[in-house]
């Protein structure tokens, strides 16, 4: 079992930042995608960057430059910083971690969600 705990959200203003977190733990062995997306109201859930454990990383367009994907592997954690961020960053954030745990079965699991709004 892995459970992910997500922090960070929030409101802002446009043109502010926010700086997310999610914190994996559990029966895990070893983590190799860590990721974040994001679903708004009447959208689709939407893959908005992504990091390998070798530190590989990819962004979805809308948010290159403006967003930075990192994290902690030794405390199995994702961070997400948003910079610059526009009213239509709007949603719901979503972490996602995909590995093995202990006894070898692969794993991904999703945190519970937590709300960005961007004010204009």
């Amino acid at each position: 079992q892995v459970h992910l705990v997500e922090s960070g959200g929030g409101l802002v203003q446009a043109g502010g930042s926010l700086r997310l977190s999610c914190a994996a733990s559990g029966s895990i062995f070893s983590i190799n995608v860590m990721a974040w997306y994001r679903q708004a109201p009447g959208n689709e859930r939407e893959l908005v960057a992504v990091i390998t454990s070798g530190g590989s990383t990819n962004y979805a367009d809308s948010v290159k430059g403006r967003f930075t994907i990192s994290r902690d592997n030794a405390k199995n954690t994702v961070y997400l910083q948003m910079n610059s961020l526009k009213p239509e960053d709007t949603a719901v954030y979503y972490c996602n971690t995909q590995g093995r745990t202990v006894v070898g079965a692969s794993f991904s699991s999703w945190g519970q969600g937590t709300q960005v709004t961007v004010s204009s």
